[in-house]
């Protein structure tokens, strides 16, 4: 297959064909005229057909070379064109295609009302979600951006976190009403407890008392499942307590629904909420633009802080 010609070739071959003048060629391209007629004669060798007609006042096409130009001129304009649309990306208004990978709960509960306001605001960009609770990788699947919950494993990828997640025991007033009395993670023996399964040691629950020692406690229950939304269900319901995160029941504890309790212990969690993006070279403005959009919005208080769920309420 014959090798295609270099695009600073033909950008001397167009600017040749246009001054008529290895000198004026070469003014303009800010080249050496030696070096346009040195590029005409290795594109004539590549080709096999003379394109230009030398005089020592003119240069003049031949037919071949005013075809070559017709075909040729066109294309070259396509390129810088292309070149400037995607330089646009990383510089003015968001525009383009974003593939997001979210988090399954998180995306519904509080990423989804961000989305929909961020393409509200961006009417040039265009959004596909894709909700799994899978770490996907981002470049060999394709995604812009991804919001991932809890410790990040060393990558080259680019994280830039949003906050810390808190970590809390709940349950439903009634639950609490008949069950045994609960001071201490001890008790939780006692107690049926809800088992999250996508937890690294899910029947264990693991707390820090007040000289931040590690205390650990078995725990055991009716009901177990990796998707914590329906344990959240099963708490309210009175079937038992549920050890979660504060986004997750932020709403139920504001309405009363589910009550925080062993409220002097405090639970470790190294996890937060990040934005993932491939790299920051280069970044796209879309990329970039939802990025801060997303960390607008957890600034200063996240969307389930008490205050931010009321003004909610009220609207």
């Amino acid at each position: 297959m014959q090798q295609l010609a270099d695009i600073e070739t033909l950008e001397a071959f167009v600017a040749l064909a246009e001054c008529s003048s290895f000198a004026r060629a070469g003014r303009r391209l800010g080249r050496d005229p030696t070096i346009v007629s040195r590029r005409l004669q290795a594109l004539e060798s590549r080709l096999g057909v003379r394109l230009a007609e030398r005089s020592t006042r003119r240069v003049t096409l031949t037919e071949a070379g005013r075809s070559y130009l017709d075909r040729i001129r066109p294309l070259l304009r396509e390129l810088a064109a292309a070149d400037r649309d995607a330089a646009s990306f990383a510089r003015g208004q968001p525009r383009g295609h974003l593939r997001l990978s979210l988090p399954t709960s998180f995306g519904r509960m509080w990423l989804s009302p961000m989305i929909a306001a961020f393409l509200q605001a961006h009417p040039g960009v265009t959004i596909e979600a894709v909700l799994s609770n899978r770490f996907v990788d981002l470049i060999g699947e394709g995604f812009d951006l991804a919001v991932r919950l809890g410790v990040l494993p060393d990558s080259r990828l680019v994280a830039r976190r949003l906050l810390g997640r808190g970590r809390l025991v709940c349950a439903a007033p009634d639950y609490l009403a008949r069950a045994p009395a609960l001071k201490t993670p001890a008790d939780l023996r006692q107690h049926a407890c809800l088992c999250y399964t996508g937890k690294a040691n899910p029947t264990a629950w693991e707390f820090l008392d007040a000289e931040e020692r590690l205390v650990t406690v078995p725990i055991d229950g009716a009901l177990a499942s990796d998707d914590a939304e329906i344990l959240v269900d099963a708490a309210v319901a009175g079937l038992g307590l549920v050890y979660a995160t504060e986004w997750l029941v932020a709403r139920q504890l504001a309405s009363g629904l589910l009550v925080r309790v062993l409220t002097d212990w405090r639970i470790a969690d190294e996890g937060a909420i990040y934005v993932v993006t491939p790299s920051l070279g280069g970044l796209p403005t879309k990329t970039r633009a939802f990025s801060d959009w997303l960390a607008g919005r957890f600034q200063p208080d996240p969307p389930w802080a008490p205050a931010r769920l009321r003004d909610l309420a009220d609207h």
